[in-house]
């Protein structure tokens, strides 16, 4: 059986640390280097710069990193595979040749085009979006590999097929290889986010160790699809059976992660400690792809501005009341939505002025710029003298920006034309997958059967439970996860949808759909509509949903006092 081959990545964002290629290349052996650039809310960006410069389009970061790193990974022969594409993969592809040309490296460059559905929204019912992006699967980056490519860039392939690419075309798989497939794309979920595997955004970060500038990932993928997680030796964080556990809830729904090669089974996969730093996931199954792919559509939804005013001291509420009557009336054109949010920050008797001061928030919206530009700010600058005593708001009077609105569509996979471009300009039509099949409900587990408990005490959830949380257009899940099957067992009993409204009230009105993954010890929910209308809405506090799973953390139940770790007369 062919040795496994090792994809690090070193990339979760178009923002990410720049320094992580060089890293990742030095710090120890790799046969492939990936990156993940794209998001939601990463398209609109590059849509909007591709509207004033149609030539760009792409993470210019990327090719910064390529600048010191290109000729580091042709000495080390170890290729790249990222998305960095992002609207415009073939300028991008371009753009590195002309620069190894520069740097006088002789790497061979290729890149997967069409997934950008623009051009055809209308013939296919898409309407008139800002970028129309399918999530492409792996088979056109295994093309390219497969003619040679040092370097391969996409557009919008799946956060996974980056991954699943250079696995792909390392062990020879076919389409057909459902469960191989699936144990990359569980590989590939894991360490797309980069650090996030390796301690970053972890919930109980305080018991890994330093944090300071954790190592980026990587995963050694077997030919079963099979694979460890780890990370070059002696870099900061740590990977454990948690820190994987918290990735593979990220941005999931139930027990089928859907991409268009395969569809995991999240509920499937086992993990286990495999040493210092390494988790072993295995007994991966996949099925057969859906026969429709998914499509990011992202629109300009108008213009929004918002105005923070701090109020301090005492009669928080009649503050809050006053100032937003004198708003409402003084705009001589009331902009379309308004919304008001009052965050209670403020402390009785504080012993300074920021904890004795409330924020109330007001964002407007409109589809005239004008409405919601100065005309708003300003209004509520020009209550200064006439408003609430302690006056003061966190920003002076500016304009409106542009925001954007997120959909998803679904389009017959055989409708997207997925095509890999070798470096000498041959094009090669990648065909959709043709072992389809429509995703039936996955029957519910049971829930473990709880025994009786002792004492109970009120504590906070996450005494006992991680959470990792985020978004998936206008909606958001929220993956809890527990360590010891007594406590798995009065999670999955105490933790209903009902209970969950009750800790979030944000959620109470909202449809919500729990998930058991016993192999996991875990619970997902999906919260339909908490962002409104995707990230670049900024519907909520936290537009991206990334704090909420702490925020669930952070709420009191009674839990039973025998299933804590800490000593009785140390809990809270």
């Amino acid at each position: 059986m062919a040795s496994a081959v090792r994809i690090g990545n070193c990339s979760g964002f178009y923002g990410d640390r720049l320094s992580a290629m060089h890293e990742m290349l030095t710090g120890g052996e790799l046969d492939y280097l990936t990156g993940d650039y794209l998001a939601e809310l990463t398209m609109l960006i590059l849509g909007r710069d591709r509207m004033k410069h149609p030539e760009r389009g792409y993470a210019k970061t990327f090719l910064r990193q390529l600048e010191e790193c290109l000729g580091l990974a042709q000495d080390r022969q170890v290729r790249i595979v990222a998305n960095a594409g992002g609207l415009n993969p073939a300028g991008l592809a371009d753009a590195i040749r002309t620069l190894a040309d520069t740097l006088g490296v002789p790497a061979t460059v290729a890149h997967v085009e069409g997934d950008d559905l623009l051009p055809r929204a209308d013939e296919l019912g898409l309407g008139a979006p800002l970028t129309a992006n399918a999530y492409l699967g792996a088979w056109g980056i295994v093309e390219c590999l497969d003619s040679g490519a040092d370097v391969v860039v996409t557009g919008r392939v799946t956060d996974a097929s980056v991954i699943v690419g250079p696995a792909a075309a390392h062990f020879g798989w076919r389409p057909t290889d459902h469960d191989r497939i699936a144990g990359a794309i569980a590989a590939g979920h894991v360490i797309e986010c980069g650090t996030q595997a390796t301690g970053g955004n972890y919930a109980f970060f305080t018991e890994l160790g330093d944090l300071t500038h954790p190592g980026f990932p990587i995963a050694e993928i077997h030919a079963d699809g099979s694979s460890v997680i780890t990370k070059h030796p002696g870099t900061g964080g740590a990977v454990t059976v948690g820190t994987v556990t918290a990735q593979l809830l990220y941005e999931i729904a139930g027990p089928r992660y859907v991409n268009p090669d395969a569809t995991l089974r999240v509920d499937s996969i086992t993990l286990t400690d495999d040493g210092e730093d390494r988790v072993r996931l295995s007994g991966v199954r996949g099925e057969a792809p859906p026969p429709t792919v998914k499509v990011s559509l992202n629109s300009l939804g108008g213009f929004r501005n918002e105005v923070t005013f701090v109020l301090t001291g005492l009669d928080i509420d009649a503050k809050a009341d006053l100032v937003r009557r004198q708003l409402e009336a003084g705009l001589a054109a009331k902009p379309a939505e308004m919304e008001w949010t009052l965050a209670r920050t403020d402390h009785p008797d504080a012993d300074t002025e920021q904890t004795a001061s409330a924020l109330l928030r007001c964002v407007a919206r409109d589809p005239d710029a004008a409405t919601v530009g100065r005309r708003f700010s300003s209004a509520a600058v020009e209550l200064a003298l006439a408003s609430y005593p302690g006056f003061t708001s966190t920003a002076p009077p500016g304009d409106g920006q542009v925001y954007g609105i997120f959909t998803a569509a679904y389009v017959p996979a055989d409708e997207v034309t997925h095509v890999a471009v070798h470096a000498d300009g041959t094009r090669v039509d990648i065909p959709a997958a043709t072992a389809t099949q429509e995703l039936a409900p996955v029957p519910e587990p049971a829930a473990p059967p709880a025994r009786p408990y002792g004492p109970t005490r009120r504590m906070p959830l996450g005494l006992i439970a991680g959470a990792r949380s985020g978004d998936k257009g206008g909606s958001a899940n929220v993956g809890l996860w527990v360590r010891t099957d007594e406590q798995w067992a009065w999670l999955a009993n105490t933790l209903t949808e009902d209970a969950l409204r009750g800790l979030l009230p944000e959620a109470a009105d909202l449809p919500i759909t729990r998930h058991l993954l016993p192999n996991l010890r875990a619970v997902n929910f999906v919260i339909d509509d908490i962002l409104g209308q995707g990230v670049a809405y900024q519907a909520r506090f936290d537009p991206q949903a990334k704090g909420l799973g702490e925020w669930l953390r952070s709420r009191y139940v009674e839990i039973p006092v025998d299933l804590c770790d800490t000593p009785e007369e140390l809990l809270p």
